[in-house]
């Protein structure tokens, strides 16, 4: 396990070489990410606020009550609280805005500076029906936009995700440099490999400038990128990509754009 901090302000975090007990999880500003591989079997997880749950290989989600299996790639929403997860073919990934039971000084990337710029997540969205097991939706299942068959997005309260899902590589004419002003973004590589390219936008003083950087991300490595960073992600590479987009709180304008595919499960506080 590792982790890198770039001149610009990004930072890498490596999952995947760890032993199979090891826990393993970053904290960005407003969310953490934790990394279950199947050979950790059924590990405790405790979250103040709705959690989301990816299990890209199928796996279970337990709690008092409750015990939900997904038999294949699968999305859960889950209430607030204690539960256990388990993983199956492939690691699962457990994304919360406040784990009680996460030492934030023992995350992979403990020690950062809070960047000012990171608008908080303020108050959570409310759920018009509170939930009382996981909500899990078979990833194939969650509609895609009309015009970008790739993503698939779902929020809890305080997080949404873009599930970007494609085959082969991504056509280097068809990339999306963008940035933005006060949101943190998180990528998490799921299967297949990638190419992060940052640049930092030019100021007046030119002995500032940063070059561009060009960074391979194999599967298990998450990317945390501050505010005003460009950035877009070109998987390289035959077979199947799953990339997580990551962002704390929901994107309102995703929700506006009628993209998010459990929207209508909540009431948006005031902007």
């Amino acid at each position: 396990m590792s982790s890198r901090r770039l001149a610009n302000g990004a930072q890498l975090i490596d999952f995947s070489d760890a032993e199979g007990g090891t826990r393993r999880y970053a904290r960005a500003a407003n969310f953490s990410a934790e990394w279950i591989v199947p050979a950790m079997g059924e590990v405790a997880v405790e979250s103040a606020e709705e959690a989301i749950v990816v299990l890209p290989g199928g796996g279970e989600i337990a709690a008092a009550g409750w015990r939900h299996r997904a038999e294949g790639p699968s999305v859960a929403i889950v209430p607030p609280g204690r539960f256990a997860v388990a993983a199956d073919a492939a690691a699962a990934v457990v994304l919360a805005t406040d784990r009680p039971d996460l030492d934030d000084a023992a995350a992979l990337n403990a020690g950062g500076v809070a960047d000012p710029r990171i608008a908080p997540v303020g108050v959570p969205f409310a759920r018009r029906v509170p939930l009382t097991a996981p909500l899990v939706l078979p990833i194939d299942a969650i509609p895609v936009p009309p015009d970008n068959g790739r993503l698939r997005f779902v929020q809890s309260a305080t997080i949404s995700i873009n599930i970007v899902v494609y085959d082969g590589p991504r056509g280097r004419t068809a990339l999306s440099p963008h940035e933005h002003d006060a949101i943190e973004q998180g990528t998490l590589a799921i299967a297949g490999d990638y190419v992060h390219h940052l640049r930092a936008p030019w100021g007046r003083n030119a002995d500032a400038w940063l070059e561009d950087v060009h960074l391979d991300a194999p599967p298990g490595s998450l990317l945390l990128i501050p505010p005003r960073l460009i950035h877009t992600t070109e998987g390289v590479g035959a077979g199947a990509h799953v990339m997580l987009d990551i962002f704390a709180p929901p994107r309102r304008d995703f929700i506006a754009k009628g993209w998010m595919a459990n929207a209508a499960d909540y009431a948006a506080p005031p902007a």
